[in-house]
């Protein structure tokens, strides 16, 4: 009998030393995913104001809004975490938002190569982006999945493994396209 119960409780503790190991990669995945995400809003920053100064020699007049886009890119920039950093971005791109409005209503800096160029490599980042974001949302289901079913989360309750925010648009607006009207 005393053998059964040694047993049993040595099968208990390497199930809770595995469940634990399992939380713990699930975790550095998800702080994986979002750094790598993070490297690429952070490309997406460096490129901005460029296009901001791009687009100023052709509409003076619009400095509201390039302004803005330059406030936003610092406020999500000089985010302390996750939670701040998609608050952060999420503003961020309502900001950019405008920002192309008034790139459409200028032909001539359409036609300007430098602000092509940047709008490539601007289309490109946000591809690297997207693709980003989805590996992030994958990692942190994975481990949120983790967290809250029976029998791991005992562990995650005892060792105060969290659950993580998904990246999600929040604003139905932001779902809609860009009206742009000349």
């Amino acid at each position: 009998m005393q053998y059964i119960i040694l047993l049993l409780v040595i099968l208990i503790i390497i199930w809770a030393v595995s469940a634990h190991n399992g939380l713990v990669r699930l975790r550095n995945r998800c702080e994986e995913a979002f750094s790598t995400m993070d490297i690429y809003l952070k490309k997406r920053y460096d490129l901005i104001p460029n296009m901001v100064e791009t687009v100023k020699g052709y509409a003076k007049h619009e400095s509201e809004t390039l302004e803005k886009v330059i406030t936003m890119r610092n406020l999500a920039l000089g985010a302390r975490n996750a939670d701040e950093r998609i608050e952060g971005e999420k503003q961020f791109a309502g900001a950019l938002k405008g920002f192309f409005a008034i790139a459409e209503n200028y032909p001539d800096l359409k036609a300007n190569q430098n602000f092509i160029d940047l709008q490539n490599n601007l289309k490109a980042v946000e591809n690297d982006i997207a693709n980003s974001r989805k590996y992030y949302n994958g990692a942190v289901n994975a481990y949120n999945t983790k967290t809250e079913v029976f029998p791991s989360n005992i562990v995650a309750k005892i060792f105060s493994f969290k659950r993580k925010p998904l990246y999600e648009v929040s604003d139905a607006s932001e779902r809609e396209n860009v009206k742009v009207q000349f």
